[in-house]
């Protein structure tokens, strides 16, 4: 599964408000409910198992990247929200810098390839110089999809 297929427009926030990577993550979490991703009633769930992973070891890669990510049995299909900080985000990374994009993605429980698998694809593209330029660059969420949709063919 590809970052294109994961995101839409609603669900990519070019203007990250956190400060945090706790907040970036409550942050990314309200727009899947906003955008009907997920249901009002299991967002506390869910940011307990992103919490709860996160805990475990920050997924802030370096290159200012941040990949929090978990299984949950409360979704049926892998889902995700793109967040941009132009500031820059802390995020305890495993190169000490801030984070300005933060992918938020959630897999349905059991599905353990695909989240290897999605996570993979999501965090090789992450590493390109010149897509996450692009992303840091471009000047709204429709242009964020469209270089999505044409890089993460590449």
């Amino acid at each position: 599964m590809d970052l294109a297929d994961i995101l839409t427009r609603t669900q990519i926030l070019p203007e990250l408000r956190a400060v945090d990577r706790w907040a970036a993550i409550d942050e990314l979490i309200q727009n899947l409910v906003d955008t009907g991703r997920i249901r009002p009633e299991d967002q506390p769930a869910i940011a307990g198992v992103v919490y709860r992973r996160e805990k475990s070891m920050s997924t802030g890669i370096g290159f200012g990247i941040g990949i929090p990510h978990a299984s949950t049995d409360l979704i049926s299909e892998v889902t995700g929200a793109l967040g941009r900080s132009r500031t820059g985000v802390s995020f305890e990374a495993l190169d000490n810098q801030p984070v300005h994009l933060v992918l938020l993605f959630l897999v349905p429980q059991g599905q353990f390839q695909k989240h290897l698998h999605t996570l993979a694809n999501i965090a090789k593209l992450l590493h390109r110089a010149d897509f996450r330029q692009a992303l840091e660059l471009a000047p709204d969420a429709d242009a964020m999809l469209r270089i999505v949709q044409e890089q993460g063919k590449k």
